[in-house]
């Protein structure tokens, strides 16, 4: 985010598309507690950086950022925004990266006493940092399809459309094609696979998205950066995705 806004290319609070992610947001934010409690304290936050990069991610604690080049170059709707936004909201609900780095270290420590005990030296200790570094590219396929599916449903719960997921991967994939891949994609792989298991589940979240039509309240313009809170009531895994990622 520094290296943005000293290239002076983070979006400013008043830009349109910084306000439009930020509203969003704040639909989906509310419902993100019951998939990891520790949520309800995070800080979050949404900015937008000027890139041609077709890319979006959610740091653990709750740090989205948007590059300008998927909106621009997807021409994405507001639903198809939410279910990106969904998805990487639930790689950090889900712990997904503290698990890819528990891996990394587990193997980096097993490498490096390899190394030790081998007698490799230095060589040793350059493949070992080599490997981790290479193990913490990307997140596994179940992982992938973990942040698919938590992220349909709370995407639905903000009242959007659960359809735009598979319009999403669509243009994600024609994008792919076009371009001879993109940041997004090299660590998101997109198929047909993946399109089938999004397909597979959108009618397990059609009700709480027809739901949320007729209860959702008008969106803030703008997301306060404090920590929102969730109804209460909602047991943390009892929901329609929840039950079928159990029963995987």
């Amino acid at each position: 985010m520094a290296q943005a806004r000293a290239q002076r290319a983070l979006g400013p609070d008043n830009h349109p598309q910084v306000r439009r992610l930020r509203s969003i947001a704040s639909r989906l934010i509310p419902h993100t507690a019951q998939w990891n409690d520790r949520a309800r304290g995070w800080r979050w936050e949404v900015n937008l950086i000027g890139s041609q990069q077709i890319n979006a991610y959610c740091m653990p604690g709750g740090k989205i950022a948007f590059f300008s080049g998927i909106l621009d170059q997807l021409k994405l709707s507001d639903h198809e925004v939410a279910m990106i936004m969904g998805h990487e909201m639930a790689h950090a609900l889900r712990e997904h990266a503290r698990e890819r780095i528990a891996k990394t270290q587990a193997t980096g420590l097993g490498l490096s006493v390899a190394a030790s005990l081998f007698g490799l030296g230095q060589l040793g200790e350059l493949g070992a940092n080599i490997g981790t570094q290479l193990l913490s590219l990307k997140y596994s396929r179940d992982d992938e399809t973990e942040a698919d599916l938590v992220g349909l449903e709370v995407a639905a719960r903000g009242a959007y459309d659960p359809d735009a997921s598979v319009s999403l991967w669509n243009k994600m994939m024609a994008a792919s094609k076009r371009q001879g891949g993109t940041s997004f994609l090299s660590s998101h792989p997109s198929g047909p696979d993946r399109i089938r298991q999004l397909q597979a589940n959108i009618p397990r979240v059609e009700g709480l998205y027809r739901q949320a039509q007729r209860t959702q309240p008008a969106a803030s313009p703008a997301l306060a950066r404090q920590p929102v809170g969730t109804p209460t009531g909602t047991p943390r895994y009892d929901t329609p995705i929840g039950r079928a990622i159990d029963a995987r």
